[in-house]
């Protein structure tokens, strides 16, 4: 698993229901998108559950390689880049994948949490945490999936849930969910990806 997000934050004023549109419009043109598990399409409001900022956000949990190279470098991408000029795209490496109790249903609010991995950590004990992260995590009332990924170029690791209900406050950023495309999430792979 490959997890990948770009976050466009967009200006104090800008009117969100643009955003709104275009995930109404174009959200379902990935319903069916080989290599891709699973894309939440993210916004922030500025004022709405904390958030400091307007923000358009997509995250991504990649079944391929191929799979995100084939968006990266064809149309879907393009939008973005027509539209929004080009983001930098954070991508990180799959530790772990774990269903929820609540996997049936559909999705409300996201929570991203990320954790710098402080330097001289034992690595082999410290992922085993992590991944440990997502199992109690997927295992919380209301929660549809859970992942967690590392950056080892920065040593940042990355949890992510998607929620049924509004998303626990204080616990990360939190997102509304307009969308989320999951051609292949049967596919991936549950537990930890070592």
């Amino acid at each position: 698993m490959h997890a990948m997000q770009y976050e466009i934050t967009l200006p104090a004023d800008y009117d969100m229901d643009i955003i709104r549109e275009r995930v109404a419009t174009r959200g379902h043109l990935l319903d069916g998108f080989p290599g891709l598990g699973v894309k939440a399409y993210l916004m922030r409001e500025r004022g709405v559950d904390g958030s400091p900022v307007n923000a358009y956000a997509p995250l991504y949990l990649w079944n391929t390689p191929q799979g995100m190279n084939s968006f990266l470098w064809g149309p879907g991408f393009q939008g973005i880049v027509d539209d929004f000029g080009r983001p930098q795209v954070q991508h990180w490496t799959g530790l772990a994948y774990e269903e929820g109790v609540a996997a049936g249903a559909p999705a409300k609010a996201a929570i991203r949490r990320r954790q710098r991995i402080p330097e001289g950590s034992h690595l082999s004990g410290l992922v085993e945490e992590l991944a440990l992260e997502a199992r109690r995590l997927a295992r919380c009332d209301g929660v549809i999936l859970a992942a967690t990924a590392v950056d080892p170029r920065t040593w940042e690791a990355l949890h992510f849930s998607l929620w049924a209900h509004d998303a626990p406050e204080g616990v990360g950023d939190v997102f509304q969910v307009r969308h989320m495309s999951a051609p292949e999430r049967k596919l991936l792979a549950q537990g930890r990806h070592w």
